[in-house]
C-alpha cells in the first residue's frame, strides 16, 4: 500500500474511535477502532527505516507500547496507572531511538524550552492531580518533554548535514514529538482541570498525528538514501 492509502486506513480508523468516543456512534465500536487505528500506525511504520536499524527497532518498541496504552486507558480509571507506565515507557523508547548517532540533549535550547512548557502546564493543573497520581504524572511529564526535545535535537542536527531528505524526516519527528506534548496536554486538562468539548476528537486527533508524524519520520523502504546511525 502507498503512503496516501495507509493515510487514508488509519484516518477511516480513527474517525471512527472518535466517533464512538464522543458518543456519536455506539461507545463499545471504540474497543475495536482505537486499537485498530495504533495498530494500522504499526503495520504502515514496519517496512520502514531499514537504513536505520536501530532506530527504526526502537520506534517498533515505542508504537507497541502505545498500542498497550491504548488498551489499558479503553478503562478510564483502574488503566489510567497502566496506561500511563506504558506510554511512559513508550517515550523512553522514543528517546533511544532519537539518540542513534546523536548524543541526548545535543541542543539543550530544545530542552530549555520545553522544560518550561511542561512547568507551566503542571503549574496549570498541578492541584487538580489526586496526591497518589503526582509521582507518576511528574516521571510522566518528564519523559514526554525529553522526548519531544531530543525530536527537535534531531532534527536542528539534521540541517548540519546537508541531507534534504533527512531534514525533512527529522522534522516529521520533532513535529510529532510537539504534537503529542500538545494531545496529552489536552487529556490532562481534561482529566484533571475542566472536560473538553469533544475532547475525543481533539485528544485522540492529536494523539493518532503524532505517531503518524514519528511513523513517517522514517525512510520508506523503496528510499535508496543511507542515513548515518550509531548502533
Amino acid at each position: 500500500m502507498k503512503t496516501i492509502a495507509w493515510a487514508l486506513a488509519v484516518l477511516a480508523s480513527a474517525v471512527l474511535a472518535i466517533a464512538a468516543g464522543d458518543g456519536l456512534i455506539a461507545s463499545h465500536w471504540l474497543f475495536v477502532f482505537k486499537p485498530l487505528t495504533t495498530l494500522l500506525v504499526i503495520a504502515f511504520a514496519w517496512p520502514r527505516g531499514a537504513d536505520a536499524p536501530a532506530r527504526r527497532r526502537w520506534i517498533r518498541v515505542g508504537l507497541g507500547l502505545s498500542l498497550a496504552g491504548d488498551v489499558a486507558l479503553l478503562w478510564p480509571v483502574r488503566g489510567f496507572l497502566p496506561g500511563l507506565v506504558a506510554f511512559l515507557l513508550a517515550h523512553l523508547a522514543y528517546i533511544v531511538a532519537f539518540t542513534r548517532g546523536l548524543r541526548f540533549a545535543a541542543w539543550p535550547t530544545a530542552f530549555a524550552a520545553y522544560a518550561v512548557l511542561a512547568g507551566a502546564i503542571l503549574a496549570l493543573l498541578w492541584n487538580g492531580v489526586p496526591s497518589v497520581l503526582r509521582l507518576p504524572v511528574l516521571a510522566y511529564v518528564a519523559c514526554l518533554s525529553a522526548m519531544a526535545a531530543q525530536a527537535m535535537c534531531a532534527w536542528h542536527a539534521a540541517h548540519a548535514g546537508g541531507d534534504v531528505q533527512a531534514v525533512r524526516l527529522a522534522r516529521h519527528a520533532a513535529i510529532g514529538g510537539a504534537v503529542f506534548v500538545a494531545s496529552d496536554a489536552l487529556l490532562a486538562t481534561d482529566r484533571f482541570g475542566a472536560p473538553l468539548p469533544l475532547s475525543a476528537l481533539l485528544i485522540l486527533g492529536s494523539y493518532w498525528a503524532a505517531q503518524w508524524l514519528i511513523a513517517v519520520s522514517m525512510r520508506a523502504e523503496n528510499s535508496n538514501k543511507p542515513l548515518s546511525e550509531q548502533t
